[in-house]
Order: C-alpha cells, then sequence, then structure tokens
C-alpha cells in the first residue's frame, strides 16, 4: 500500500493542450498514444489511452517488474540459478536463446527479457519465482490492481496473443513509472543497446536508444495484431516524460511516431517540483503540546507538468484544516492542504500538509495554561 500512495496520493488537475498557451497534441498514425510527465504523473497528452489492445511485447515490463518487486522484498536474489525447463525452451517468438536444462542466473535473464524480449527467458523466469506461469500471471494481475491499472489483464509473462490478455496505452505509462519510480536500479537495464547470450548477439529493438541521447527505455512490442508498440522515456535537463504509442504500422514508425509525441512534450510543458517529500512547506502552531509548534509538508513531491510559458505565473497557498492545532499530534496527521492556484486563481492541483513530526502533549501546566489562553481566544475572537 505505501508504493499505491506513493504514485497516485496527489490529486492533479493538469493544464491541458487545449490551453491557449500549448498547441494541440500531434496527430500521429497509431490506434492510441499517451504522454505522460514521470514526476507528477500528469497526463499531457491522451489519445484513445483507456482503450483496451493487445499489448504484445510490452507485457514484459510487467514480467520483470514483478520480478524486480520480488528482488526488493528478498525473496528471489540476483545470483538465483533458474533450471530452464522444456516449455520455456520450446517456446517460440523471439529468444534469448537459452536452451533446456541449462542453469542461468536471473540477472542474466532480466537482461533476456528486457534487451531481447526474450519469450524463453520470460518463461524460464516467471516459473522459478511462482512454480508456473498460470500462477505468476495472477502475481502480475495482483501488481496491476495495487498501481491502479484498470484496463489491463495478463494471461501470460510474453505478450504471446490471447482474447483475455490486454492493457491500454493509459496504464503502460503508469506501469513504466512504477518501474522508473519503484526500481530505479534496475530501470537502467532498459537502457542497454545489446545483449549476448549463447553466442548470439541481440540488438534492443527500441531505435530511439541509438537517434536520442536523453531516451533511455524502455520496451517494444509487436505481433500480427497489436501491430508495432513502444513505450519510451526521455530525460532532458531534469525533465522526464514518458511517451507510449500503441498500433503502428512498422518498426520505423513506432519509433519516429514516439519521437514526435516527446518532443512535443518537452517543447511545450515545464516540469516543476513546488516542494519535496518531507520539506517543510509551513511551521504551524500547536497548543498544549511538549512544543509550540510542528513542522507540515507534503507525503509525496508536489509536482506537475505547466504549459512552459505560463509556469512561473503558477502559485503556492497553504490552507490549515482548522484554526487551532491541538497535541498530541502524530506524525502524518493531516493539517490541512496544499493547491497550486493558476494566474487566475484556479485551483490545478492539491494534496494533504500533513505534519512531517509528533508533537506529544505537553505538562500540566501548559496544557491548563494554553486551555484557558483558548477558552479567552474563543471568547474574544
Amino acid at each position: 500500500m505505501q508504493r499505491l500512495v506513493l504514485l497516485f496520493a496527489v490529486l492533479i488537475v493538469p493544464a491541458t493542450a487545449g490551453s491557449a498557451t500549448v498547441p494541440p497534441p500531434p496527430e500521429l498514425a497509431a490506434k492510441s498514444w499517451v504522454l505522460m510527465d514521470a514526476a507528477s504523473g500528469s497526463v499531457l497528452v491522451d489519445q484513445q489511452g483507456s482503450q483496451r489492445l493487445p499489448p504484445a511485447s510490452l507485457t514484459k515490463l510487467m514480467t520483470a517488474h514483478v520480478a524486480a518487486m520480488e528482488l526488493q522484498r528478498g525473496r528471489l536474489k540476483e545470483d538465483d540459478v533458474v533450471l530452464i525447463s522444456e516449455k520455456a525452451w520450446r517456446m517460440g517468438g523471439s529468444k534469448m536463446f537459452v536452451m533446456v536444462g541449462d542453469k542461468v542466473a536471473v540477472k542474466d535473464l532480466l537482461r533476456g527479457i528486457i534487451v531481447q524480449s526474450g519469450n524463453d527467458a520470460s518463461i524460464a523466469l516467471a516459473e522459478h519465482i511462482a512454480g508456473g506461469e498460470e500462477t505468476f500471471a495472477a502475481m502480475m494481475n495482483q501488481e496491476a490492481k495495487r498501481l491502479g491499472l484498470a484496463n489491463s489483464f495478463f494471461m501470460n509473462a510474453t505478450g504471446w496473443p490471447d482474447p483475455n490478455h490486454y492493457s491500454s496505452a493509459l496504464d503502460m505509462a503508469r506501469l513504466a513509472r512504477a518501474i522508473i519510480l519503484e526500481d530505479p536500479l534496475h530501470y537502467a537495464l532498459y537502457k542497454e543497446k545489446e545483449f549476448v547470450w549463447n553466442g548470439i548477439k541481440q540488438p534492443n529493438r527500441n531505435l530511439l536508444l541509438w537517434r536520442d541521447a536523453s531516451v533511455d527505455g524502455l520496451k517494444t512490442g509487436h505481433t500480427e495484431e497489436a501491430g508495432y508498440c513502444l513505450v519510451a522515456s526521455a530525460n532532458r535537463n531534469g525533465q522526464r516524460l514518458i511517451a507510449v504509442v500503441f498500433g503502428t504500422d512498422s518498426e520505423s514508425a513506432r519509433a519516429t511516431e514516439t519521437a514526435t509525441l516527446l518532443g512535443y512534450g518537452f517543447n511545450f510543458f515545464d516540469s516543476k517540483t513546488f516542494f519535496k517529500k518531507g520539506q517543510t512547506v509551513q511551521t504551524v502552531d500547536v497548543w498544549k503540546g511538549a512544543v509550540r509548534s510542528v513542522k507540515a509538508g507534503v507525503a509525496v513531491d508536489f509536482s506537475v507538468a505547466l504549459p512552459k510559458r505560463a509556469s512561473e505565473a503558477y502559485k503556492t497557498r497553504v490552507v490549515l484544516k482548522a484554526d487551532d492545532v491541538v497535541a498530541p499530534v502524530a506524525a502524518g496527521a493531516t493539517l490541512g492542504r496544499v493547491e497550486l492556484l493558476s494566474a487566475d486563481g484556479k485551483i490545478v492541483m492539491q494534496a494533504p500538509l500533513v505534519a512531517l513530526e509528533t508533537v506529544e502533549e505537553g505538562g500540566f501546566f501548559r496544557r491548563m495554561w494554553d486551555g484557558i489562553r483558548l477558552f479567552f481566544r474563543g471568547l474574544f475572537g
């Protein structure tokens, strides 16, 4: 639950492309596409982003993410050895080229999944983690639910076509954001351009890794039904965007259309962090406490993507929940909210203002004296 809060606790009403300062987004030769600001989760462009479509090998983003979460929990180690089953070896489609009976380290299988898009590596790791691909798919769907991926359901670890296996551009953007924020260590694998296994060197199919130095991930996908799909992320001058394109008609087109979407975002939006998680936004007076005040801030970074030419016109405002805060105050208790206001005073974003520390009750005389002061304060306003 803690990671769910990390991703979605902030209520965001982003500035849209319909704003007077931002031109309309580009029309792409694709079935659906989404552009997202990674820092805030603001959706900058959404063209049929919730449409359920076959994700092909984009599925492997979830396969790798589930494995990464198991590594974080200590239930899986990078040096663990995986015995390759006949099912994994026989699997068609793109391959890492592991052989039945091989013993392969988890860290190598991860590269086989992420860089080479190996179906054999995906099944082998799924079987190792869950005992079988079907059970692993259930783990994938549990993770999808935790991340709020309402238009995704996984039947397998590879993206092999199945009428009940689907995702959406918006869900893939959210999944990519989770990968970037929750496991930065393994995110580095997504920018590797090639991987050699069993004497076979295979390039990463994400052409943008060669065309744009700011692009450092994530994954391609292709089947006849899905078309050519791409989830890409780029970081320019500290601003990270995530672009997802479903259903283009060629490998080159998916790279070109995705680059167009990223270019639009970087040209017309600024990603701004007004307050960092744990930063003191305001000091709030406390009555009847062991100390006279409490530091208050936000539980997650207070970030948003704004129209580039108007971003300086946005201001923040703190609204307290009550005039008087009385001890005890628990760390994390909501004391009010932080608002982001546009130039015309409209609220475009808000998040809870929370206590950053605990304040215990004061001694008897402090409580008695503050009680008297509060009484007269209320009496005389």
